[in-house]
C-alpha cells in the first residue's frame, strides 16, 4: 500500500470526479480574509465542513444509543460558525462529495490547528468504492466553548492505494452509508 501524492489526487479528481468540488491547491485566503487552509496538500486533501451542524444537547434527557438513536440528542445549527459547548460533541458534513476508487482506502484525520485548541476530529476510514459527503465528528475536549468554522479546513484526507484489490468493496456489500448527503446520523 502506498500513500498518494498531490499529483495523484489532482489526476483522480480531474479524471474520475473523486472529489467535488475540488480545490487543486492549498487555499489560505478567501479574498483578503485569512481562513483555516483547505484543498490539496503534499500528500492529502484538506476538507471543509458545510454550514449545517448537529450539536449534542441534554435538554430532553435523551440517551445516546447507536441502535436506537434519538434525534432529540442534537440541536440543529446553521451558520458560518458553530460553537460546541464544553466537553461536548457536534456533527457536520464535508462540503466535498467523495467517490473513492476500488483500490484505495482513505483516512480522515484531524487538522493540528483544531487539535491544538482541544477540538478532536474522529479518525475514520472511507472504504474502497464508498461515496458521499463525509459526516465529521468533532469533540470539544476543553472546559470552554469551542468554535468550528464552516467552509474552512477542518480535517485532512489521506489516500492509500493497494497493490491488490480487496475482495468486496463498500459498494459491493451495500454499505449503509453509501451515497449519504449532508449530516447523516447513526444507522444499524
Amino acid at each position: 500500500m502506498t500513500i498518494k501524492s498531490d499529483r495523484w489526487i489532482r489526476r483522480m479528481a480531474a479524471t474520475r470526479g473523486m472529489i467535488e468540488p475540488f480545490e487543486p491547491r492549498q487555499v489560505r485566503f478567501v479574498g483578503e480574509q485569512k481562513v483555516i487552509s483547505f484543498g490539496t496538500s503534499s500528500y492529502g486533501y484538506d476538507v471543509r465542513c458545510a454550514d449545517h451542524f448537529k450539536v449534542f444537547t441534554n435538554i430532553f434527557s435523551a440517551t445516546v444509543d447507536p441502535k436506537a438513536f434519538d434525534e432529540r440528542s442534537f440541536v440543529d445549527v446553521r451558520g458560518d460558525v458553530c460553537v460546541i459547548p464544553p466537553n461536548s460533541f457536534a456533527l457536520a458534513s464535508t462540503v466535498e462529495y467523495f467517490r473513492i476508487p476500488p483500490d484505495v482506502l482513505t483516512l480522515c484525520v484531524g487538522k493540528s490547528t483544531y487539535a491544538r485548541c482541544g477540538i478532536i476530529v474522529n479518525v475514520t476510514p472511507l472504504e474502497p468504492e464508498w461515496e458521499g459527503h463525509v459526516t465529521l465528528e468533532f469533540s470539544n475536549t476543553t472546559n470552554l466553548p469551542a468554535k468550528i468554522y464552516a467552509n474552512e479546513g477542518v480535517a485532512q484526507m489521506l489516500f492509500f492505494q493497494s497493490d491488490e484489490a480487496c475482495e468486496v468493496t463498500y459498494k459491493g456489500r451495500g454499505g449503509k452509508y453509501q451515497g449519504q448527503t449532508g449530516v447523516t446520523l447513526p444507522r444499524t
